[in-house]
């Protein structure tokens, strides 16, 4: 199995029914979050269909750097087919209004300027690989070269100047709150959304089965973390 194969695993041809998920794909294909926003607070449900209806204009990322850095979340997402989720939007968004999480690695620059240097090392890569850029290479190019970001691997250029590991965990960091915070990714994984005012009624309650009568039911029934250790993807 190729790096690119491996990268965009979908053994049981799962294909969404009802509702929106990345690339039509999930295990709960009847399911769809948005047909709960009737029982969502007014702040709510404007915040959440906003994710959905008013993707943010790039403003921190210089043209290039877009190119490069969206090629690069959908690779570590697993988006290869829309629809996609805009992960890059949210991250330029947070950039832009200089929102951080609070705290910041001793040896690595600002957030901003770690997602710019990341965005110049996955260029210098792919032209060391003799691509024109990272976004210009073919899909098992970039995947390797990720694979080898993740693993702290890659040198020379721009990554001296970074400890990677670290650059590693920030800038996934930044990708998982904004792939996670959107209800396409909520209606892929099964999730209820905001239970606010609702509430949950059979948590806790052995007697009541402890399941809502809301949640989703999904179509197979598999360890995710198993099946990605069987495919070495680890």
């Amino acid at each position: 199995m190729s790096l690119e194969d491996a990268a965009h695993p979908n053994p049981h041809d799962l294909h969404q029914e009802r509702g929106t998920t990345p690339q039509m794909v999930g295990r709960y294909p009847e399911y769809d979050v948005l047909r709960e926003q009737d029982h969502w607070d007014a702040v709510t449900r404007t915040v959440v269909l906003d994710r959905v209806h008013n993707v943010p204009p790039f403003r921190f990322f210089t043209p290039s750097e877009i190119e490069t850095l969206k090629a690069f979340c959908d690779v570590v997402t697993a988006q290869d087919a829309e629809p996609r989720i805009p992960v890059l939007s949210y991250v330029d968004e947070k950039l832009h209004g200089g929102v951080g999480d609070g705290y910041r690695y001793f040896d690595l620059p600002g957030d901003g300027e770690v997602w710019r240097r990341v965005a110049a090392g996955l260029d210098a890569e792919a032209r060391r690989l003799a691509f024109d850029s990272f976004a210009a290479a073919p899909e098992e190019a970039q995947v390797g070269i990720v694979h080898r970001f993740s693993k702290a691997e890659l040198h020379g250029d721009v990554w001296n100047t970074l400890n990677v590991a670290r650059a590693w965990k920030v800038v996934m960091r930044y990708v998982v709150q904004a792939f996670y915070s959107h209800p396409w990714a909520w209606t892929e994984m099964g999730f209820g959304g905001p239970a606010y005012p609702r509430g949950y009624g059979a948590f806790g309650s052995p007697h009541l089965g402890e399941e809502e009568s809301w949640e989703a039911q999904e179509s197979v029934h598999y360890d995710p973390v198993r099946d990605v250790r069987k495919r070495g993807l680890d």
